[in-house]
């Protein structure tokens, strides 16, 4: 009998050991190979006016200098630009102190993104400003196809950099 449940004990150890070498996915299936940010131990808390957090529950993402809501991990269900378009579209705002949608309408934020997990031609983003007390620059991007992305705002020399899961 103790030959039995050593041997069965055996093969339960090895079946444990051999299901903590596979690749257990993150949450909403972000594998392990996709570094997605993380939301920071201590998060920022922007220069004045903007509020301390930008939603109940949620936090900001970056630097006192350039900033977003967040940080995002997975992107799912992203509609296409148009029906007739095969990207999927998101948008996001950006903050910056100090900028003016009156003196600069047409934002000097680029972001650039690149798709981590394989070969993809880069993601299509254009900015355009909103207005009011705390006035953003709202951002859509096309990605060209799901996956792991790294994305990159850059404002004069200050660079935010990011990723993401782009799921189904």
């Amino acid at each position: 009998m103790s030959v039995r449940l050593l041997a069965l004990l055996c093969l339960v150890v090895s079946s444990l050991v051999s299901f903590g070498q596979t690749s257990i996915p993150k949450p909403d299936n972000v594998p392990n190979t996709c570094p997605v940010t993380k939301p920071s131990e201590k998060p920022l808390v922007p220069p004045y006016p903007y509020p301390p957090v930008p939603y109940p529950g949620g936090s900001w993402f970056g630097t006192d200098r350039l900033w977003i809501a967040g940080p995002p991990m997975v992107w799912s269900g992203l509609p296409h630009y148009t029906p007739d378009d095969p990207t999927f579209r998101q948008k996001m705002q950006w903050w910056r102190q100090g900028y003016n949608p009156r003196t600069e309408p047409v934002p000097k934020l680029k972001v650039t993104g690149r798709r981590l997990d394989a070969e993809s031609p880069p993601l299509l983003a254009e900015a355009s400003n909103t207005t009011g007390p705390r006035p953003s620059m709202m951002v859509g991007m096309n990605f060209p196809t799901l996956g792991c992305w790294e994305i990159t705002g850059r404002y004069q020399n200050d660079e935010l950099t990011f990723v993401v899961w782009v799921a189904k």
